[in-house]
């Protein structure tokens, strides 16, 4: 058995996730467990809410509430909307939790001990409208490289180059909007990445397999021009983890708090101390310390391009700095823009569709099934509700819907809601079986290397193998002439219908929950041997007729949720 550890990128507070935010991590990421625990692996998924720095301050102000109450209230809320859309994470957790405080000022004095931080004076943005220093995220302005408007201070979300707050042209203070800005000197804690370019270069060199984009992105920062910089791991903030701590090894920091991208990814770590809490488990440290036995896992994070350059440099230094046997990331899942309707999607502007809304319209396998079967892992992708019209009715509804429907109505009708005896497979029934055999193990291969989007047209043409072999077979004509032979037919096909859900459940989970149901199925074991599985259920084995699985979306339907959906979020 494998041991699989997952992360995905932990998602912002400041508000619900749209489905751009969903593709780029957390639902890959749970196809990949899911798929892993079908196999009998052990697999940890870990995720949770990432509730500091500016975007939570912000968020919290504009919704008026303070930001402790505000990130309880909204990882609730995240927490159910994932649950909604089966996310099977093994914990959720929170990096305002006091694990993640002890653990980032554990890692903060290992690496001031080794050399690798230091305390910097420099200037630094301060708003006199304000009253107050701005950190990176408070701070808007014109990218020096793009040309894009709305730049934040500390990266360009349209080119995702690092910046500085005072790289961006006409800045204005995100608080108020003021642009009387002006640069005051303060103190700040440094992570010395250069000091470890050789090494973040000669480890990710040793990285196996991993996507062009991810390591594109990497090598662009280690060796685009000056190289890989040092990086300011504090803000002058109210909201965080203090950086002024008792055994602290420096002093003068109060009001102070560590970055937000120093801290989030250590969360990864602390969130399996809250799995210990929350009485899931019992040894975290299986899973983390490759002293303490994780030297067999297998990591593997999911995220948006725009969160490589810090997982695959930022948090490394990190966990290298530290010169602890912490366990390193073995492949890094990275994954393109999924874009709007000729336009973008965008969590700080509202424009798109959200999770909480997609479920509103339509349950959650009808939007992971698009979703995964579009993944942007190429290149960027776009959804348009056309697409997602048509990949709905023909993938789900008259490809895998109607061959559920269509068996179980007949074996009903003709035999009862039991698997019928008599007959026996023949030629066409071994060549389906061939096929399967064929098409399983290819689907087994892309799954294995994390493509999604192959994954998906594997599993949709083994769906489409049952399809065509009912079409060919046609037991409604075979009954007239040898009813024997038609029950050998029907018992393929209700056998097809527990094969499909076991194969289906990392993509649609709740369809395939209602099919098992339906098929009063106990074992739902990978299929090894394709024969052997097609055989699981036995004459006289009663089943119930499923309601209809998936419906099909209407032009009205499309065109009212394509007008709804033109605009903005309020």
């Amino acid at each position: 058995m494998a041991r699989i550890l997952i992360t995905s990128a932990i998602p912002y507070i400041n508000g619900i996730k749209h489905l751009g935010n969903l593709v780029g991590s957390q639902l890959p990421a749970d196809l990949f467990a899911r798929y892993q625990r079908g196999r009998g692996n052990e697999v940890m998924y870990l995720c949770a809410t990432d509730e500091h720095g500016t975007p939570a301050e912000l968020a919290a102000a504009k919704a008026g509430k303070p930001v402790a109450e505000y990130c309880t209230e909204m990882h609730e809320v995240q927490a159910d909307i994932a649950a909604r859309f089966g996310l099977s994470f093994d914990h959720f957790g929170r990096s305002s939790s006091p694990r993640n405080h002890e653990l980032t000022q554990h890692f903060a004095v290992k690496l001031y001990e080794n050399g690798l931080i230091e305390e910097r004076s420099e200037t630094q943005m301060y708003s006199p409208t304000d009253g107050r220093f701005l950190p990176d995220r408070y701070i808007e302005g014109t990218c020096p490289n793009c040309g894009f408007e709305s730049a934040r201070g500390d990266q360009c979300d349209n080119c995702t180059k690092q910046l500085d707050p005072v790289d961006l042209i006409n800045p204005r203070s995100t608080v108020s909007g003021a642009t009387d800005l002006e640069m005051r000197e303060t103190k700040h804690l440094y992570l010395l990445q250069s000091k470890m370019k050789d090494q973040l270069e000669e480890w990710i060199d040793t990285r196996e397999g991993w996507p062009l984009l991810t390591t594109s992105i990497a090598k662009k920062w280690l060796t685009d021009g000056d190289g890989l910089q040092d990086r300011g791991i504090t803000r002058d903030l109210n909201w965080g983890i203090p950086v002024q701590f008792d055994g602290a090894p420096w002093s003068g920091m109060d009001g102070k708090v560590f970055y937000v991208w120093f801290d989030a990814p250590i969360e990864y770590i602390a969130c399996a101390l809250e799995w210990v809490e929350a009485g899931k488990g019992t040894d975290w440290e299986r899973w983390w310390r490759t002293d303490k036995g994780a030297s067999d896992v297998t990591y593997v994070q999911f995220m948006g391009k725009d969160n490589v350059p810090f997982h695959t440099l930022s948090f490394p230094a990190t966990i290298l700095g530290s010169e602890e046997p912490w366990k390193l990331v073995d492949y890094i899942k990275s994954f393109n823009y999924l874009n709007y309707d000729g336009g973008q999607f965008s969590t700080s502007r509202g424009c798109g569709v959200f999770m909480d809304q997609a479920l509103e319209i339509l349950p959650a396998d009808y939007w992971r099934w698009w979703l995964l079967s579009h993944a942007p892992e190429s290149s960027d992708s776009e959804f348009t509700w056309e697409n997602f019209q048509t990949s709905v009715n023909k993938d789900l509804a008259d490809v895998l819907g109607n061959f559920v429907s269509r068996i179980t109505k007949f074996c009903r009708s003709k035999f009862g809601e039991a698997v019928p005896e008599g007959g026996a497979y023949g030629a066409q029934e071994q060549a389906v079986i061939d096929e399967l055999a064929t098409r399983i193990r290819a689907y087994e291969a892309h799954m294995e290397a994390m493509e999604v989007r192959k994954s998906a047209q594997e599993l949709r043409a083994i769906w489409v193998a049952g399809n065509e072999y009912l079409q060919s077979a046609a037991p409604w004509a075979t009954f007239k002439e040898d009813p024997e032979q038609a029950a050998a037919q029907v018992r393929l096909g209700l056998n097809l219908i527990r094969l499909y859900a076991v194969l289906s459940a990392p993509f649609i989970p709740f369809a395939s929950a209602q099919m098992l149901t339906a098929m009063s199925v106990e074992d739902a074991a990978w299929p090894g041997d394709v024969a052997e599985a097609l055989s699981a259920l036995p004459a006289g084995h009663v089943f119930t007729v499923p309601d209809n699985l998936f419906r099909k979306i209407t032009d009205d339907e499309r065109a009212d949720w394509q007008e709804r959906f033109a605009g903005v979020r309020a």
